[in-house]
């Protein structure tokens, strides 16, 4: 996940008084010729990329089916608000939209509390279908096998290096580590030979929220044992999975980072918006050796971003986060994204589909890719030279998909994440062991899951 409308931040939904859906823009009942479409609004005035884009796609619409019209609904708040406005407009087909922006995070809760339709039978008959890659359908698909969204690209995740700190300590220029003692080797060389220098940064603790757990935690255990099953959850049982041995070894990973001081200031990696900081500051001012981070950086560094560092390509070095010991695959990633999805009360369903039709077509989805720093899901414009070429990096993060996983999403996995940001901080302030982290995991999970585990 990430910044703005990426970046999760975990959050308790609560019942909201019926004026928190003033300016939500849904109005009771539903005239057929009108397609509603409900997204997230950024709270940066200056960033308008989806807007934009859903402006297009509203005059194409109209365009080409004469007689209907498209009302964008946008919901303006932070991404706790936005989920519980959505849900709150979800409930009820007076105030349901007929097409709506879903956070894959969140989007088996809004499947389980039957907020959303089944597409199964549109996707059938659209041809479009068979482009998208198979570990982005994974992420709309339900525990009942059906699919409920059709995802608008994805992000993967890497190691992001300075090449100015690298030569400074003697590293190469094309360091490509293949294990994760190498990465710890280098950020070790960073701190003896470059001082007043952040060798490494991996996002730890509560305040991090998701962002510790996925793009920290994660990104280290999926890449233990052979990869050949889901280390957080058992599909097949429909179980959760204690930790066990790449869990401790995730754990004492993050352990040796703020343990040899090799991480931020603890007080640092605890800041909430510490990741605020590394974009705009401590990698554009060569401060920071090595981060832990994502496809959507550059999206920062743009023109009119407010932290424009338009050098930044010659500046980075980018290379996969290795898995543990160099077992197959050799590299690691965890995805996340959005998707469009069509409301189980929505008054215009079929409108919708041809809506998302028209959002998700070859051109369009690449249009949205390029524009939004976003990674394509889908293998046709993958495969295009002007997607390619359109920014430096989307390649190397585009490659990464074929080794990519997406989280378990289910409707216990935002207690599960907490359990693990807990773990971690445990281990990053010094006050429990690794085995005392993962023993407090092992109960935080039973408690989150109603005890629905499983040893690994």
């Amino acid at each position: 996940m990430r910044p703005a409308i990426r970046f999760t931040a975990l959050f308790t939904i609560t019942a909201l008084a019926s004026t928190a859906l003033a300016g939500c823009g849904s109005g009771s009942g539903s005239d057929p010729d009108t397609v509603k479409v409900s997204f997230k609004q950024s709270t940066d005035n200056s960033v308008k990329v989806m807007d934009t884009y859903l402006a297009d796609i509203k005059k194409q619409f109209e365009k080409a089916n004469p007689g209907k019209k498209v009302e964008l609904v946008p919901i303006k708040a932070p991404d706790a608000e936005y989920y519980t406005k959505l849900q709150q407009m979800l409930r009820s087909p007076k105030t349901a939209p007929d097409v709506v922006y879903e956070d894959t995070f969140l989007i088996n809760s809004d499947i389980t509390s039957g907020y959303l339709k089944p597409l199964d039978d549109y996707l059938a008959k659209w041809k479009d279908w068979d482009q998208f890659i198979d570990t982005a359908k994974s992420a709309v698909e339900g525990e009942d096998g059906k699919t409920y969204g059709v995802p608008d690209g994805t992000d993967t995740r890497g190691l992001w290096f300075s090449k100015d700190v690298f030569a400074k300590a003697g590293l190469p220029a094309d360091w490509q580590p293949k294990t994760w003692a190498e990465v710890l080797d280098a950020a070790r060389t960073i701190k003896e030979k470059v001082p007043g220098v952040t060798p490494l940064n991996v996002y730890t603790g509560k305040p991090a929220g998701e962002m510790a757990a996925m793009q920290g935690f994660e990104m280290l255990l999926y890449g233990t044992g052979d990869g050949s099953a889901d280390p957080l959850y058992d599909k097949g049982g429909k179980k959760w999975i204690t930790a066990g041995q790449g869990f401790e070894d995730s754990l004492a990973f993050v352990e040796s980072v703020y343990k040899e001081k090799l991480g931020p200031e603890v007080s640092d990696a605890l800041d909430p918006n510490f990741s605020t900081k590394i974009r705009g500051e401590l990698l554009p001012q060569g401060k920071l050796g090595i981060a832990l981070d994502g496809s959507w950086l550059p999206q920062d560094w743009l023109e009119g971003s407010g932290h424009e560092w338009p050098e930044w390509s010659k500046e980075l070095g980018l290379a996969a986060m290795p898995t543990q010991n160099g077992q197959a695959p050799g590299r690691v990633s965890m995805s996340g994204g959005w998707a469009w999805s069509v409301p189980a009360k929505a008054g215009n369903p079929d409108l919708a589909f041809e809506f998302v039709k028209t959002m998700q077509s070859r051109a369009n989805a690449q249009k949205w890719y390029i524009a939004n720093s976003g990674i394509s899901v889908r293998d046709d414009v993958a495969k295009d030279p002007s997607y390619v070429s359109a920014q430096p990096g989307i390649k190397f993060f585009t490659d990464l998909v074929a080794d990519t996983h997406f989280r378990p999403a289910y409707p216990a996995y935002p207690k599960v994440s907490v359990a693990i940001q807990e773990a971690m901080e445990g281990v990053t302030t010094g006050d429990t062991s690794v085995a005392e982290a993962a023993s407090g995991y092992d109960e935080a999970l039973k408690d989150a899951t109603d005890n629905q585990v499983t040893a690994k």
